[in-house]
C-alpha cells in the first residue's frame, strides 16, 4: 500500500492472544519504519502499524503445521504474535525486523524521517516552545541567595550536565570546579527545585569520590554555600537513594558516600531503591505475568508480589515524600544523589517537586519537569530506552517508575492534576518511539555537539509542542485549580494498599475483552454535551433579548402581529433543541455553532421588522394619495367596507400621526 515497502507476505495469521483459535487473516508488509499488518478477512479495511523503532524484541519460535510463528514484543507493551506460512518467509522477516528495530547510527531514527505537514519556520517555533529560564524565573531566580552559573558552558565541568546551571551566590568558580573533581563524572551539587517561600532547596548531584577516607575541601565548602543560601535553615539533608549496603561497597572502588564528619551541620540518610539491573528485572518478570494466557487470581498476585515492582514504586514514593516535607515543612534544603545522578536522583527530584508544586501538576508543567530533571540534566534516554544497538544491560525502565509514580499520585488525588492517563501513556508511547527528537543522546552535550546529533534541532520536531497542541485530548475532567486537595503540598499514603497495577498501561492492547470505558471519557462526553446545552441556552436566550428589545419600539397594532410570528418562532426553537438533543443530530438553530446561530436569528427578526416597516410605509403613502384624491379615499373605504375578513386599512390622519414611531 505504499510506495516504500520492501517486502510483503501474503496469508499471515495474526493470532489473538485471549482467544487463540480467533486469528486474522491479512497481509504483512514491511517498510523502512513501520510493518503494517491489513486484514483481508472483512470489507473494512482494517490495518495494525508496528513502529520499528517500538520494537523492543523478535523470537522465532517453533514451526507447526499451520506455520511459523513470530513473537512480537514492544516498548509500549503490544505483543504482536504472527503465523507466516513459509518458513524462509518468516526468517526474511525476522532478520528485516531484528536490523531495522536496533539502529547502530542516530541518523536512522525515526525523528529523522518524520516529516508532518508543517512549515519550516513553525517547526522551528516549536522548538522554542519550551523556556526553562521562564521556569527558574516562576521560582524565583536568580536572586540574592542564588545565581546563574556558565562555569560549565562549554561543558567542560560536566560533559552530562546542561551549560547553565543554578548555583549558590557564595560558591566561588574555583569552589565550583574543585567539587566537580570529587564527585563522579564531574557532576557537582547544583540546583533543581527552590521554595521562594522559605528559601529552602533541592539540589542533585553525583556520589563523592570519598572512598574510605578521602576528603576535599572545595565540596564540603559548597554543602556550606547550599546551607548559607537558606537563611532560617541551620543544617540540611543529604539524601542518598541507594540502599546504605550498596553505597558502602562503592567505597572499594574509591566512591561511596559523604563522611559526617567532613561536612559541618548535615544530616544523611539513605532511601533504599534499589539499581537499573533489579529494576530491569522486576519490570520483565511483571511483563511475562502480563502475557500469561489465563491466570487464576493466586497466579497472578504472586507473581505480581514476586516482581517487587510495587515494592520499587513504594520505595520512589517514599524517597520523594520525605524530601517534599522536608522542603515545605522543615524548611531544610536537600542535596540527593545517587551514583553518578541520573537514575534515581532523576526520579525522587522529579516526584518531589510534584508534590510540592502545583504548576508540575499541570499539562505544561509535566514537560517543564521532565525537559528540566531529565533532558537537560542528562538522564541517559538513548541508553536506558534503548533507541540504537547497544549494551542490554543499560537498559532499564526508569523513567517508566517516574511516570507511574505521577499515575499512583493522581489515583489518590484525582482532583489534583490537570493532565489525565492518556496524557502519560502518550508522553511513555513517545520516548520510546522516537518519533520526536526530545530524547534522543544522553545528555544537551550530545544534542549540540556530537557529529550526526548536533540537526537534532534542526531536522526534527519537538513533542512538547504536539502535546499543548493536542491538548484537549488530555485534559482531566476532574481537576479543579481551587480544590482544597489541590493546594500546596501533597500528602499521599504509601501504605500497601494504596498502590494498584496500572493496567492502563501494561494492558491497553490486550484483545478480545469487553470494551472499557474509563471514568475520564464518561465524564468528557458528559462535559461536551453540558457546554452544547449552555450555549444553546445562552443562544436563546440573546435571541429573546433581542426580540423583547424589538417589541418595545414598534406600535401597539404591530406587537399583535409580530409578538405572534415570535411566539411561533420561539416555539419552533424549543422542539427543534429539544429533538436535537435526543437525536444528537439536528437543523438550525442546533447543529450551528453559537455565532452562526444568533447572526441566523439575528436575520431572521430583522426580515420580520423590515416587512413591518415596508408595510407601514405603504400605509403613509396611501395616506398620501387619499388625501390628495378623495376619490381613493372612498373608494379604500367602501373595499374595506366589502371585504370584512381583512385587516382595515388605518385612516390617513392615523398613519400619519404614527408615522415617525414607526419609521423609528
Amino acid at each position: 500500500p505504499h510506495d516504500d515497502v520492501s517486502f510483503q507476505v501474503e496469508n499471515v495469521r495474526l493470532l489473538d492472544k485471549v482467544s487463540p483459535g480467533r486469528s486474522r487473516v491479512g497481509i504483512l508488509y514491511l517498510t523502512a519504519t513501520h510493518s503494517i499488518f491489513v486484514e483481508s478477512d472483512t470489507g473494512l479495511r482494517s490495518e495494525t502499524w508496528v513502529l520499528h523503532s517500538l520494537v523492543c524484541s523478535v523470537e522465532k519460535q517453533t514451526t507447526t503445521s499451520s506455520g511459523c510463528p513470530l513473537l512480537v514484543r514492544c516498548k509500549n507493551f503490544q505483543v504482536l504474535l504472527f503465523s507466516i506460512p513459509r518458513e524462509p518467509d518468516c526468517h526474511d522477516v525476522y532478520l528485516s525486523l531484528q536490523r531495522l528495530s536496533h539502529p547502530e547510527g542516530f541518523v536512522e531514527l525515526y525523528c529523522f524521517s518524520y516529516k508532518p505537514n508543517i512549515v519550516e519556520e513553525e517547526r522551528r517555533q516549536d522548538w522554542a516552545f519550551m523556556d526553562l529560564k521562564a521556569n527558574y524565573s516562576r521560582m524565583g531566580l536568580p536572586n540574592s541567595l542564588w545565581k546563574l552559573s556558565s562555569i560549565n558552558q562549554h561543558y567542560k565541568v560536566s560533559s552530562s550536565y546542561p551549560a547553565d546551571l543554578f548555583v549558590p551566590e557564595s560558591a566561588t568558580p574555583p569552589v565550583v570546579v574543585g567539587s566537580s573533581k570529587f564527585r563522579s563524572r564531574g557532576r557537582f551539587p547544583a540546583l533543581s527545585y527552590y521554595s521562594k517561600e522559605n528559601h529552602a532547596a533541592i539540589c542533585r548531584s553525583s556520589q563523592p569520590l570519598s572512598g574510605f577516607s578521602a576528603r576535599c575541601m572545595e565540596d564540603e565548602q559548597m554543602l556550606e554555600a547550599i546551607l548559607r543560601s537558606n537563611p532560617r535553615s541551620d543544617f540540611m539533608y543529604v539524601v542518598d537513594t541507594r540502599p546504605k549496603l550498596n553505597a558502602i561497597a562503592n567505597r572499594a572502588a574509591g566512591k561511596g558516600y559523604e563522611i559526617e564528619d567532613n561536612y559541618s551541620n548535615i544530616k544523611f540518610q539513605f532511601m533504599g531503591i534499589e539499581n537499573i539491573h533489579v529494576m530491569r528485572n522486576s519490570q520483565q518478570k511483571v511483563l511475562e505475568l502480563c502475557e500469561l494466557r489465563s491466570p487464576s487470581m493466586s497466579d497472578f498476585l504472586e507473581g505480581l508480589e514476586s516482581s517487587g515492582w510495587l515494592k520499587h514504586i513504594k520505595a520512589i514514593l517514599d524517597a520523594g515524600i520525605f524530601i517534599s516535607k522536608a522542603i515545605a515543612e522543615e524548611g531544610v534544603s536537600v542535596l540527593v544523589h545517587c551514583s553518578d545522578g541520573w537514575d534515581r536522583t532523576a526520579q525522587v527530584c522529579s516526584v518531589a517537586c510534584v508534590l510540592l508544586d502545583q504548576f508540575y501538576r499541570t499539562l505544561k508543567g509535566l514537560m517543564v519537569l521532565i525537559e528540566k530533571d531529565w533532558v537537560s540534566f542528562g538522564h541517559k534516554f538513548s541508553h536506558r530506552c534503548d533507541h540504537l544497538a547497544g549494551d542490554p544491560k543499560e537498559v532499564s525502565p526508569i523513567i517508566d517508575q517516574f511516570l507511574e509514580c505521577v499515575w499512583q499520585l493522581m489515583e489518590q488525588f484525582p482532583c489534583a492534576f490537570e493532565f489525565n492517563e492518556r496524557f502519560l501513556i502518550t508522553i511513555h508511547s513517545h520516548i520510546y518511539s522516537c518519533q520526536f527528537g526530545n530524547f534522543i543522546g544522553n545528555s544537551q552535550r550530545e544534542r549540540r555537539e556530537q557529529g550526526e546529533l548536533q540537526e537534532v534541532g534542526e531536522r526534527t520536531h519537538s513533542l512538547w509542542r504536539y502535546l499543548w497542541t493536542n491538548c484537549a485530548d488530555f485534559i482531566n475532567p476532574l481537576y479543579r485549580p481551587d480544590h482544597s486537595q489541590t493546594q500546596g503540598l501533597l500528602r499521599p499514603s504509601t501504605a500497601p494498599y494504596c498502590f494498584k497495577f496500572w493496567k492502563g498501561l501494561y494492558n491497553r492492547f490486550d484483545r478480545g475483552m469487553h470494551p472499557r470505558q474509563s471514568v475520564e471519557d464518561y465524564l468528557r462526553a458528559i462535559q461536551e454535551e453540558t457546554q452544547q446545552l449552555e450555549e444553546q441556552l445562552a443562544s436563546h436566550k440573546q435571541v429573546q433579548l433581542l426580540l423583547v428589545i424589538i417589541l418595545q419600539i414598534v406600535s401597539h397594532e404591530d406587537k399583535k402581529l409580530f409578538s405572534g410570528s415570535v411566539r411561533g418562532f420561539l416555539i419552533f426553537i424549543n422542539r427543534r433543541s429539544a429533538s436535537w438533543r435526543r437525536n444528537r443530530v439536528g437543523v438550525f438553530p442546533g447543529r450551528l455553532p453559537p455565532l452562526k446561530r444568533a447572526l441566523m436569528c439575528g436575520l431572521w427578526v430583522a426580515t420580520l421588522l423590515g416587512s413591518t416597516l415596508l408595510r407601514t410605509t405603504s400605509e403613509v403613502s396611501s395616506a398620501a394619495a387619499a388625501r390628495a384624491h378623495p376619490k381613493l379615499q372612498t373608494t379604500a373605504r367602501s373595499s374595506s367596507l366589502r371585504t370584512p375578513n381583512k385587516q382595515p386599512t388605518p385612516s390617513a390622519p392615523m398613519a400619519a400621526t404614527r408615522s415617525p414611531a414607526s419609521q423609528t
